[in-house]
């Protein structure tokens, strides 16, 4: 802990230099988490320190309780630094009330990760070789900013009236549910929205980073910069058949159901 302090959401909030929260049964109020570290920087071992080691806060502890907190990792876009994470969950039972996450690629981590890598690599980080448990996670009254995948992971997340902020064009949710699994990521009563500088049309709400991906919205408004298409299939063609990607009472200037693909359930 140091006693900086920065000026955010119309208060001072105190700068926690924790980079690991492991204790169970917590509640934490009006922390602001800061770090800026992305996935193509050389880490002290010699190697890039690609995705799962750019993380600002992890949090393994179960029952953890967040309110009033910002995660941030400012390293900057993903075109120049590539993934960086704001905040890795890995514990169970994690809720975040009234928070604010802000980073650009693969902002926001949501365990467990898939089984396998895709290269050699792709998950060296604090948990790559720990069983890969579901878990459950709830998200209330939050606004989480990123531009590509900056939502992804493979828990049973609820997300009630958040808002999601595109940055850059790209992609919100990125999932990788567990075969079997019921449930995805639910977004219940959220706004889809962007700033300024991101063009209409220019981004979707999920595509699948693995083949049994499940996203789910529920009476959610999406901004003009939503595609027709809305969602995409990341070249997995295969995975029309297996992902469950779901959206009902959408409305606004992106929700056009007419144009979305025939593998996605719409109502």
């Amino acid at each position: 802990m140091t006693s900086d302090k920065i000026f955010a959401g119309g208060g001072y909030r105190v700068i926690d230099e924790r980079k690991v929260i492991s204790e169970d049964n917590v509640h934490i109020n009006n922390k602001y988490y800061t770090g800026a570290v992305g996935a193509y920087q050389l880490h002290p071992d010699g190697r890039p320190y690609h995705t799962f080691r750019t993380s600002t806060l992890l949090v393994d502890g179960n029952d953890v309780n967040f309110e009033n907190c910002i995660f941030e990792n400012t390293v900057g876009t993903g075109e120049k630094f590539g993934q960086a994470i704001a905040l890795y969950l890995d514990g169970d039972r994690i809720s975040l009330t009234d928070c604010e996450i802000r980073g650009f690629q693969d902002s926001l981590f949501l365990a467990p990760l898939p089984p396998k890598e895709y290269e050699k690599d792709g998950f060296l980080g604090p948990k790559q070789f720990t069983p890969r448990t579901m878990r459950e996670y709830h998200f209330k009254r939050c606004r989480i900013m990123g531009s590509v995948d900056f939502i992804f992971g493979g828990a049973a997340a609820v997300f009630e009236e958040c808002e999601f902020i595109n940055v850059e064009s790209g992609f919100v949710f990125a999932p990788c549910t567990p075969e079997g699994e019921k449930e995805g990521f639910t977004a219940i009563n959220c706004r889809f929205t962007h700033t300024e500088n991101v063009e209409k049309g220019s981004c979707y709400i999920a595509r699948p980073w693995r083949e049994f991906a499940r996203v789910k919205l529920v009476d959610c408004y999406l901004d003009d910069h939503i595609a027709p298409k809305g969602w995409d299939d990341w070249g997995k063609t295969g995975a029309r058949e297996t992902v469950c990607f779901e959206e009902y009472g959408s409305y606004g200037p992106g929700a056009d159901n007419a144009s979305r693909p025939d593998w996605v359930r719409c109502g």
